[in-house]
């Protein structure tokens, strides 16, 4: 039986781009007296948090909401790679600031702006995250949490890799699928051609059908992170798609 309970709990992420200059004193046009010592003045240290979240080309910036004030980022390696990387960025009052990177994997044949059931490639886009769920019990995220033996993974990946423990913690990826629901739930509004059930879930080591895995330690980090009322989201595809 499927149990769905809200948690709290939030990590904070900061990583601020630094610029120092150093201000110049003016030369009067009467020399002081010998007595007298002109100190330089001392260098000026900036933060600065850019304004939009950094890779994203101008087409990708625009899908980002508005009121979105969490994104995962995740950037794969190639458009035919399985390899990529996750960042938590968090919105500010200054500008966009990101915790860790963590590696990651998508699926086994990359990236596709249209994806399509069995093709074995991750979608290209951005999409809320609304959803958790887990085999293990909820380790104190602020998103609802669907616990139970529906979650339970088995067989082997791409790579001969078992699969067990793989859904021990999954956020559901709201592509084709019904926001506000279990990520077990098979609601697709694209229709069942268009593929779905795509999660963050727990790294099996190896590439995935089309979600996106994360090692277990850095997914219990990103639960207890992500807080609905930071309408987060994931932006995710190829670093070259993403910077259209």
């Amino acid at each position: 039986m499927i149990t769905r309970r809200p948690h709290v709990a939030l990590l904070a992420a900061s990583l601020v781009l630094t610029g120092c200059g150093g201000g110049a004193v003016a030369t009067p046009e009467r020399r002081p007296p010998a007595t007298t010592s002109i100190r330089p003045a001392p260098p000026i240290s900036l933060e600065v948090a850019p304004q939009q979240l950094p890779g994203l080309g101008p087409k990708t910036w625009a899908k980002v909401p508005d009121d979105a004030r969490q994104a995962v980022v995740v950037t794969g390696r190639g458009k035919n790679s399985s390899r990529s990387t996750v960042a938590l960025y968090e919105r500010t009052d200054d500008g966009w600031e990101a915790a860790d990177r963590w590696p990651a994997h998508n699926a086994l044949r990359g990236w596709s702006d249209h994806h399509r059931a069995g093709d074995l490639r991750s979608p290209i886009g951005v999409f809320g995250l609304t959803d958790a769920g887990g085999r293990l019990r909820d380790p104190g995220t602020r998103l609802p949490y669907d616990h139970g033996s529906g979650f339970t993974a088995t067989g082997t990946g791409f790579e001969g890799e078992p699969l067990a423990g793989s859904f021990d913690y999954v956020i559901a990826i709201n592509y084709n699928r019904e926001p506000g629901t279990s990520p077990l739930d098979w609601t697709r509004p694209l229709g069942a051609g268009r593929g779905g059930g795509i999660w963050l879930h727990v790294d099996h080591d190896g590439p995935t059908h089309g979600c996106v895995s994360l090692a277990e330690e850095h997914m219990k980090e990103l639960l207890l992170a992500l807080d609905p009322a930071r309408r987060p989201v994931v932006v995710m595809g190829d670093a070259d798609s993403l910077d259209r």
